[in-house]
């Protein structure tokens, strides 16, 4: 191969690369928090490219925070231990014994695995819950069912964030990884909230550039089921006209991404988990994918 052939095969590397230099500037020092889940949770290919993406973040001088649930790993160990999975309002109901092996595979196995994949490559990851040094702070959720309050068991709704610990650590040069276990503010107890929740409240604590939620869709459609046009970019009040009529799985990571855009967040995303590299497309190049929400004040803008 001559060397004028082997400079016009690298040409296009080379390209790709100055394509994502606005975005590295821009996002240079910003805090990204992403929240972990769907298909790319299960899929161990989408696994290993995801632990790429977040070391791929951190050395391209963003600092990146993990929030991660693990609903499939919990129905599973659920069932080995013969409690029942029930749900109610879209949430799992939360007994006590349940509550133990919620927290033993959030913290003990998902959590786990995620940080070795990231370890990998480093000396990277730390792994926590919410109830180390008081990261999240939960009380009792108790959602209405037809006008009724209807007990759920262990499952928290969030009052407080204290981000000192993810802070320590980010300017340690580490990446967080947090599962969404929140201690209680007022009896003793532990809680498992909605990882969704968890993240876009962890986002607006941190003032976050950026919120991204991976799921099993390409974002939020325009019209579904008639169409699958997505919508690429809409406002915080243009969303929350739609949240009454999005599916039940939507409504947590939406409503997420509204309360972290009007808490401060520059943009909140909702991005396909099943597209290997998903975070680095949408945070490197002009062809962004999945949903961007932002701002009301935000009328106009680029593609960024």
């Amino acid at each position: 191969m001559s060397n004028v052939t082997r400079k016009h095969t690298a040409l296009p590397k080379a390209q790709i690369l100055i394509e994502a230099l606005p975005w590295l500037t821009r996002h240079n020092g910003k805090t990204v928090v992403v929240k972990f889940g769907g298909n790319a949770m299960i899929d161990e290919e989408l696994k290993a490219a995801f632990a790429q993406d977040i070391v791929f973040l951190h050395h391209a001088g963003l600092k990146p925070v993990v929030v991660h649930g693990g609903g499939p790993q919990i129905s599973a160990a659920l069932d080995r231990h013969g409690i029942v999975s029930e749900f109610k309002a879209g949430l799992r109901v939360t007994t006590e014994d349940a509550m133990d092996v919620v927290r033993m595979v959030l913290a003990g196995q998902v959590q786990r695995e995620l940080v070795g994949l990231l370890n990998q490559h480093g000396p990277l990851a730390v792994g926590m819950t919410g109830e180390d040094a008081h990261t999240i702070t939960a009380t009792k959720h108790q959602p209405e069912i037809d006008g009724e309050l209807v007990d759920i068991g262990r499952v928290g709704e969030i009052t407080d964030i204290d981000t000192g610990a993810i802070e320590a650590l980010l300017s340690d040069g580490r990446i967080p990884v947090v599962s969404s276990i929140a201690r209680s503010q007022d009896d003793g107890h532990v809680y498992n909230v909605n990882a969704d929740t968890a993240a876009a409240a962890l986002a607006a604590a941190l003032g976050a550039e950026t919120l991204m939620v991976l799921t099993d869709v390409e974002g939020l459609y325009e019209d579904w089921p008639n169409s699958d046009e997505v919508i690429s970019r809409l406002t915080a009040s243009e969303l929350e006209k739609l949240l009454p009529e999005l599916a039940s799985g939507m409504v947590p990571k939406m409503e997420g991404c509204l309360h972290a855009v009007r808490n401060g967040v520059t943009t909140a995303r909702v991005i396909d988990g099943r597209v290997q590299h998903s975070i680095l497309l949408e945070i490197f190049t002009d062809e962004g994918i999945g949903t961007m929400v932002v701002p009301d004040d935000e009328e106009t803008g680029d593609a960024a």
